[in-house]
C-alpha cells in the first residue's frame, strides 16, 4: 500500500501563498525525528526536509497563490495546494491521509484526520516540506520587500509586520481578503 501523508502551512499568515506537500515514505529507509513541523526548529526542518527528499519513494509541493487564496478562500485555496501536491506525485497513492477534517474532490481512498501530523509519520513529513518550502518562499520574498521583514514572520500578522505595513502600506503580497489588512484598503 502506498500512502501519501498530505498537509499544508501558511493558512494563518496575512502575506504570501499556501503551501501544501505530499509526501509517500519508504517502508524500508526509516527517518528518525518526523514530527509535526510546528514542534521542529528551522535547522530540524531544513535536515529533515533534505532526508525526506532523498529517502521517500515519492514526493511533492505546490502552492496556491495569493489570488487564488482571495478569489476561493483561504480554506479552499489550501485544499487546491493540497490536491496539486498530490496529483503531482510520482507515483500514485492507494490512500490519502491529510491533516484536518476536510477531504479532497480527488477519486482515492483518503482519510481527514485532525492533529494527523502528531500520529502519521507520513503526514508528519508533509507537513515539513510544506513549512519548509513557504518559509524559504517567504524569505526569497523579503529579498525584494524588505521593509516588511518577511524573513523574520512569514507573513504572520506579527507587532512588527503590522508596524510596517502602517509605515508602508500593503504590497501585491498581501492577502486582501484578511481583516487586519482589510482596513489598509
Amino acid at each position: 500500500m502506498k500512502i501519501a501523508g498530505v498537509d499544508e502551512a501558511g493558512r494563518g499568515p496575512i502575506a504570501g501563498p499556501v503551501y501544501a506537500a505530499a509526501v509517500i515514505l519508504n517502508p524500508e529507509k526509516a527517518i528518525p525525528d518526523l514530527a509535526d513541523s510546528k514542534k521542529l526548529n528551522k535547522n530540524k526542518i531544513a535536515l529533515l526536509a533534505e532526508e525526506i527528499k532523498k529517502h521517500s519513494l515519492s514526493w511533492s509541493v505546490s502552492s496556491a497563490s495569493v489570488e487564488e487564496i482571495e478569489k476561493f478562500n483561504i480554506l479552499n485555496a489550501s485544499l487546491l495546494a493540497m490536491k496539486r501536491a498530490v496529483i503531482s506525485l510520482d507515483i500514485e497513492p492507494s490512500e490519502l491521509i491529510i491533516d484536518g477534517n476536510f477531504t479532497l474532490d480527488m477519486d482515492i481512498e483518503m482519510r481527514a484526520i485532525i492533529k494527523a501530523d502528531d500520529k502519521f509519520k507520513e503526514v508528519m513529513a508533509a507537513s515539513i516540506l510544506a513549512k519548509y518550502h513557504r518559509d524559504n518562499y517567504m524569505i526569497n520574498l523579503d529579498k525584494k520587500f524588505p521593509e516588511y521583514s518577511f524573513k523574520n514572520h512569514k507573513g504572520y500578522p506579527t507587532k512588527q509586520h503590522l508596524e510596517a505595513i502602517e509605515l508602508k502600506g500593503i504590497c501585491v503580497h498581501h492577502r486582501k481578503t484578511f481583516k487586519p489588512i482589510l482596513k489598509y484598503l
